[in-house]
């Protein structure tokens, strides 16, 4: 038992971001809508592309998670928004809560010690909580770190 609730803590900090890598709300914080949607050159995205795919995919990952009648987006491009720039900066701020939202639900079926973390979903192909709850913070520490980058490359950046 001391060993599951370990397993779930690790698996909460490790979600919750700030071990290897910077806390998703410092990656996020002081984001403006009109820089959100500027571009770098080579680079395919913007942030707000970024930012709504991390919205996207945690949400597909959540709804696969918890409901068995959920169908995902379409791969690849079901995943990323069409716009390269958000409407506004209530757009800009929703997209950022619902993502810190989604994590701290995944946090909470997480925790739940009903929800065995080794059981396959019914409804997956031999998919876990454990697995679903690795690869949502494998998935943001990666697109994080774009983040960061991103930002250093706009001039967004001012830590060391």
């Amino acid at each position: 038992m001391k060993q599951d609730q370990e397993l779930r803590d690790h698996l909460t900090k490790l979600m919750r971001c700030g071990q290897a890598f910077m806390p998703l709300p410092e990656v996020l914080q002081n984001i403006k809508a009109a820089d959100a949607g500027k571009t770098v050159k080579n680079l395919p995205y913007t942030l707000w592309k970024l930012i709504e795919h991390l919205r996207i995919a945690l949400y597909d990952i959540l709804e696969f998670s918890r409901n068995p009648e959920y169908q995902s987006p379409e791969w690849p491009d079901g995943y990323w928004p069409e716009e390269y720039a958000p409407a506004d900066q209530a757009a800009l701020d929703a997209s950022i809560k619902a993502i810190k939202e989604g994590i701290e639900t995944m946090v909470q079926l997480v925790q739940d010690p009903e929800n065995d973390l080794f059981e396959p979903f019914p409804h997956g192909d031999g998919q876990t909580l454990l697995r679903e709850a690795l690869l949502v913070a494998e998935h943001n520490a990666y697109h994080l770190g774009e983040i960061v980058v991103f930002k250093r490359l706009l001039g967004m950046w001012d830590k060391e």
